[in-house]
């Protein structure tokens, strides 16, 4: 008969709460950690990225906390990765994604998977809506926006009492907080325009691609039922994925560069536009006033395309692998959310897709 006196009770499972912050990205970083009432650290990055920060963020807080741990971070990257076990994808392919592209920020997340999977079970993640009034996870904002700004990092105990205020949400261009921004799991749609995808006019190559798009769209429906479609409605891939989400029966939100965006499109794209439109869930123009030159409108598009991007919680990007243009859109993309939130579409003339 065993005697209970001597079985060790379980040890506890701690919490720690993770987030990384970066002055422009690429820019100045810090990371931070804390638990709550307990020990804290942060530290700096000379030039770096939002995602190689909330990567350290957890590595550091690992290596620094022993016993069972559950870390709290609003990255998707970072929680994602160990949740849907990307990582066994990645070593199973010698570091490389889908894509057979190398997998990035490789020699961040190299140690963090090693020191996860040493002692399987010790170490869980949990995703927390960023900004969303959690006193701990405005904590670590705090501190790794501190650690961005001064290049100093800290540690200790509590609740420090000399920092700033969180890093903000994003913003409109006239300095207001945007409330316009949709609730739900946003994914935008983007990639080729004409004559890309058969041209102008409907043909088959744009039906397949939208076809494609509504079949992804609507198995993303079945895993996230506040699902919402992010589209600028240009031409090309954006209204595919409009159209895509029509057909998925998943409502779309439109976001507009500037007044009058469709102005020099044929007539036939320009009705289809506003049927669009009137078809959105919602809309939000960026700019007020509409560009006198094609180089002002290249401006907006390139500020609609940033405003999507810190936006969005996963895309999709119809490419075929060679448009440089395109091949921009789908690193900035990656940049922000993350590779494995940007599923990278073909069209049908094309060799795979990957997630």
């Amino acid at each position: 008969m065993v005697d209970d006196r001597r079985v060790p009770p379980p040890v506890a499972e701690r919490r720690v709460y993770t987030d990384g912050a970066c002055i422009g990205n690429p820019g100045p970083g810090g990371w931070a950690w804390a638990v709550p009432d307990g020990r804290f650290a942060s530290g700096p990055q000379p030039l770096t990225t939002n995602q190689r920060m909330e990567i350290r963020a957890a590595l550091e807080a690992v290596r620094a906390l022993e016993g069972p741990l559950e870390v709290v971070s609003d990255s998707t990257y970072v929680v994602n990765c160990f949740r849907d076990r990307w990582w066994e994808g990645w070593l199973e392919r010698g570091w490389r994604n889908k894509a057979k592209a190398p997998v990035a920020n490789r020699d961040l997340w190299e140690p963090l998977i090693e020191a996860v999977r040493a002692d399987p079970g010790r170490v869980t993640f949990t995703w927390v809506k960023g900004h969303s009034d959690d006193p701990m996870n405005d904590l670590v904002d705090r501190l790794a926006v501190d650690a961005a700004r001064r290049q100093q990092g800290r540690a200790g105990e509590g609740m420090p009492a000399d920092l700033g205020p969180p890093d903000a949400p994003a913003r409109r261009p006239n300095g207001d907080r945007d409330a316009l921004v949709p609730a739900g799991h946003l994914v935008v749609v983007g990639g080729h325009r004409p004559p890309a995808l058969g041209g102008y006019d409907d043909n088959p190559v744009a039906a397949g691609v939208r076809g494609r798009l509504a079949e992804i769209l609507a198995a993303k429906a079945t895993l996230h039922p506040d699902l919402m479609v992010l589209s600028g409605l240009g031409l090309g891939a954006e209204q595919l994925g409009a159209e895509a989400a029509l057909e998925a029966k998943v409502p779309f939100f439109a976001v507009l560069a500037f007044p009058g965006q469709d102005a020099v499109w044929p007539a036939g794209r320009r009705r289809r536009f506003e049927e669009l439109r009137a078809a959105a869930a919602g809309q939000v123009v960026l700019q007020l006033t509409t560009p006198t030159d094609r180089a002002g409108a290249t401006r907006a598009l390139a500020r609609r395309d940033a405003w999507l991007a810190r936006h969005a919680s996963e895309a999709l990007v119809v490419w075929d692998g060679d448009d440089l243009a395109v091949g921009r859109l789908v690193r900035s993309l990656r940049d922000h959310l993350g590779e494995e939130a940007v599923w990278v579409v073909e069209s049908p003339a094309s060799r795979s897709e990957r997630p």
